[in-house]
Parts: C-alpha cells; sequence; structure tokens
C-alpha cells in the first residue's frame, strides 16, 4: 500500500482518489492505537477505509470532525438505508447486524428519535442509583463466591461478561432464575453470523415480547413498566426494540470497561501501589480506559445525506462514516489544548448528540463497572495476573476492544453469607 503524509492544505479528494486502508487484521486487534496513529499521520482526521469484504468507508479519527458528526444528525443521518453500497453487502457480512435498519432507537430520525429516547431516559432516570449500587454488590459477591476458594479465575467469562447483564435483567423487572438463559442468548446473538446467533437473537427478543405483555398486565416499578406507562404513548413493538437496544449496548461495552479497567490496575505500576487500599484508584483507572483503551473503538454508524466536505475529504451521499471513538479521543489536538484523562470526562467513548448514549444510561454503566472493580479489589486484595501480561489476548472485533480472558490468581477465601 503506498502511503502519503498528510498535508492540512491539501485540496477536497474522494475515496476514489485515495487509496483505502483496511480497518481489519490483528493488528487493529493487538495495537489498535498505532493503528489510529498511522491512519491520522497518513490521512488526515477523515480517512477512507475499506470494512471486511472491502466495503468502503470513511474513517472519522479526529475530534473536532467527529463532533461535527455527531452534532449534525441531518447531514449524517443514522437510517441505513441511505447507504450506497448496500448492493455489495453479502447476506452473511459479519457487521450486518450492526447497519441493517431496524425500527428502534437505534436508527429513528428526527421527532419519532426525540419521542422514543426522551422515554428511555426517563425510565432510567428513574432507577435508584443507591439501589443499584446495592444490587451490584448482591450479583458481584455472589459470582466471587463461586470462584474465591480455588484461588483462581478468569475474570472475563466468569465475572465481567456476567455482570452487567444480571444487573439490567433486575432493574427490568425479570426473575433472577431467567438471568443465566438471558445471558447464554445475548453473548450467542452477538457472535459473527450465523443460524445460531440469529436463533439466540430470536429468542431474547421473544423473551423481551413476553416481558412488555406481563407487565403491561401487571406494572412494577421497573423499566419496562415505566415505558408502557410513558405519556410517550410507546407501542409494545417499540417497546420491546428498545429494551433489546438497551440490553445489547449494556452488555458487551460495560463488560469490557470491567475487564480493560481490572487489566489495567493489575498492569499499570502507576496504580500498584494503590491496589492494597482497593478503591482509592478505580475511579481514576476507569476514566483512564475511556481515554486510552475505550471499550466501544468505532461505531458503524452515519450516512451523508448528502455530499458534504468533511475533514479536507468529499464525501457522497449515502457514503458510510465510521466513528473511530478511541481514534478521536487520542487526537493530538485535543492533548496539546490540555485536556487530559485525570479527572476530564470530555472524551467521546458515549458519542455524544442525538444518537449518543442517552441521559442518565453512562452514569448507570458506570455504576455497575465502578461497583464490580470496587468489590472484587475488596474481597480479594492480593488479584494478581497468572499470565505475562503480553499473554493477554484481545477479541477479534473493529468495534469493541476488550480481552478474550483474564487470568488471575489470589489467596483462597470463604464466600460471603447473606446475599
Amino acid at each position: 500500500m503506498t502511503e502519503r503524509q498528510y498535508d492540512a492544505g491539501d485540496t477536497a479528494e474522494t475515496a476514489e482518489e485515495v487509496e483505502p486502508i483496511r480497518l481489519s487484521g490483528p493488528w487493529l486487534n493487538e495495537d489498535p492505537a498505532e493503528l489510529y496513529e498511522r491512519i491520522r499521520r497518513t490521512y488526515g482526521p477523515v480517512a477512507p477505509v475499506l470494512l471486511e469484504g472491502d466495503l468502503p468507508a470513511w474513517f472519522v479519527c479526529g475530534y473536532a470532525e467527529l463532533e461535527r458528526v455527531t452534532a449534525d444528525s441531518r447531514l449524517f443521518a443514522r437510517d441505513t438505508r441511505r447507504w450506497n453500497a448496500w448492493d455489495r453487502v453479502p447476506d452473511d457480512w459479519s457487521l450486518l447486524a450492526y447497519v441493517l435498519y431496524n425500527t428502534s432507537v437505534m436508527f429513528t430520525e428526527g421527532p419519532l428519535h426525540q419521542r422514543r429516547s426522551a422515554a428511555i431516559s426517563d425510565a432510567l432516570a428513574d432507577v435508584d442509583q443507591f439501589e443499584l449500587v446495592s444490587l451490584c454488590e448482591r450479583i458481584a459477591d455472589r459470582l466471587i463466591d463461586e470462584f474465591a476458594g480455588s484461588g483462581k479465575a478468569d475474570l472475563i467469562g466468569q465475572y465481567a461478561e456476567l455482570i452487567p447483564l444480571s444487573a439490567v435483567a433486575a432493574i427490568y423487572g425479570m426473575p433472577e432464575t431467567e438471568t443465566p438463559g438471558l445471558v447464554r442468548d445475548i453473548a450467542s446473538s452477538m457472535d459473527s453470523g450465523g443460524p445460531e446467533s440469529m436463533e439466540a437473537y430470536d429468542r431474547v427478543r421473544e423473551r423481551m415480547r413476553l416481558l412488555v405483555e406481563t407487565k403491561r398486565e401487571h406494572p412494577a416499578p421497573d423499566v419496562p413498566s415505566r415505558l408502557i406507562a410513558h405519556p410517550a404513548g410507546l407501542e409494545d413493538e417499540e417497546i420491546v426494540l428498545d429494551l433489546l437496544v438497551l440490553l445489547s449496548t449494556a452488555h458487551q461495552p460495560t463488560a469490557n470497561w470491567i475487564g480493560n479497567t481490572i487489566r489495567l490496575l493489575l498492569t499499570d505500576a502507576r496504580f500498584a501501589a494503590d491496589l492494597a487500599g482497593g478503591r482509592a484508584s478505580v475511579g481514576q483507572a476507569l476514566n483512564e480506559v475511556l481515554w486510552r483503551d475505550t471499550p466501544m473503538q468505532n461505531f458503524i454508524g452515519r450516512v451523508a445525506s448528502r455530499d458534504t466536505m468533511l475533514g479536507g475529504r468529499q464525501l457522497r451521499a449515502g457514503d458510510l462514516v465510521v466513528l473511530g471513538l478511541a481514534a478521536a479521543n487520542a487526537d493530538p489536538a485535543v492533548r496539546t489544548a490540555g485536556r487530559d484523562t485525570a479527572g476530564n470526562s470530555a472524551h467521546l467513548s458515549f458519542g455524544q448528540g442525538e444518537h449518543g448514549c442517552p441521559y442518565p444510561a453512562p452514569e448507570l454503566a458506570e455504576v455497575i463497572a465502578r461497583t464490580s472493580v470496587e468489590v472484587l479489589l475488596d474481597r480479594l486484595p492480593d488479584l494478581a495476573l497468572a499470565v505475562p501480561p503480553d499473554a493477554l489476548r484481545w477479541r477479534d472485533s473493529v468495534l469493541l476492544r476488550g480481552l478474550t480472558g483474564l487470568p488471575v490468581h489470589f489467596s483462597p477465601t470463604y464466600p460471603v453469607r447473606g446475599h
């Protein structure tokens, strides 16, 4: 591949005039920060890329450019039916689930989206965060009890991946006995393609349909009941789809946030001296992960509704735009402006604008992640990696940043009673 150094004075160029870079491959998983920096150095804040299957898109890695995209939902629209490359998308494309239009809040626009998003925000705002902390503490203690006596664990499969969905199932008012099956099906539905993932998705969707049906007949102080009673007058199918969106967005990103934070605490010398104190460094580590190793690396995406200029590039109507959240967080223009990670929440990890993560979902995710890490450190104060740090492996994903496993060892301890 021929690369050329980006010059801010370059004239506008289309994707056909600039050789694109592949946004895939092992280097993306092992060292995404280096790849994003190379893209920025070579192409500037907006780069032509090829997604899996050689499907073209624009990768926005500039902080200011990404802010512009997320702020202008008319020009950079969410309805992916506008995409001009649909005739080239195979039926088994691994990213199809993230771009295939449906009538959930993820893809709606304008007043319809505002109506749905407002209802979700109101339903989540009534979640008592103090009760959520207690709930997550009980879940964390129960999970730790299952491996505490062995002195070893995989903190991804046995801990981080289980807590977010267990917490969301509880605030949905679902019986605790249904949580293990829900966790399995959500994980299977997010695997790349195949009939098994579709069957798992159908089971989760049917479970949400039955949940809405039950809550309509027997309302309770939970999220589905509040959506049903909301003045927006949502139809059952709208609620089912939006509950599915909340489940999927709460699962893997929050699980990866937990896992990536534990990894940082166990591998970074800056935190080693504070681990015995447990909670002191957790907030700082959580925030640093969002800046430097964010669970949601990239988001697909937006579609240009008309021809436009962005970052010195000529985008055509129907062009797909990938939001490079991790790359934008690392934009030197932001760092030289005096923004750093300590106490700074100006990262773009939750998106921004009309289609950003609806308030207060980021706050609830932080409650789940923070409590999960704090309880773990309280219960297992001598926690340590069981393998060298460079032996840890990352999931194969262009969108998410998370470990396949996190093996640890610690002094065996007794279960906690009464949870």
